[in-house]
């Protein structure tokens, strides 16, 4: 299936999963979605992602706080996770581009800084930013 992978300070980019274990390998674990738009979409996250110590990802409406991790948005179908139409796709790359940084919270509501994220490369999933030399 057709999904958008977000993942922390980078910009959100397609990716084509098959089945659980592709789901698990994306957000490195076991899967728990939620629901914060009216659009039938999910978005699937690591369960355990604030035990896990996963970074702060980005924001979530509907008194869903924020994501840690990596995620992705799918479509939901009758009893299924499916693939995104590319509406949906150029909608939701719009939605999450800006990349956040958390600064702090006020009850479940993460107060973030928006930020250029970095981009990852296509072919290779890696970051195009040069590597740097170890010390």
């Amino acid at each position: 299936m057709k999904v958008l992978v977000v993942e922390p300070g980078y910009a959100p980019y397609e990716k084509d999963i098959e089945g659980l274990h592709g789901m698990q390998e994306v957000v490195g674990g076991a899967i728990t979605a939620i629901y914060s738009f009216d659009e039938p979409v999910a978005v699937v996250s690591n369960d355990d992602s604030i035990g896990l110590g996963m970074p702060f990802n980005r924001s979530m409406e509907g008194g869903y706080g924020g994501v840690f991790g990596p995620f992705f948005v799918c479509a939901l179908e009758e009893d299924h996770f499916g693939s995104l139409t590319p509406e949906q796709i150029e909608t939701y790359k719009k939605k999450f581009h800006m990349a956040e940084l958390l600064i702090g919270a006020k009850g479940n509501t993460p107060i973030t800084l928006k930020v250029e994220p970095r981009q990852k490369a296509q072919a290779s999933g890696r970051d195009k930013r040069p590597k740097e030399r170890e010390r």
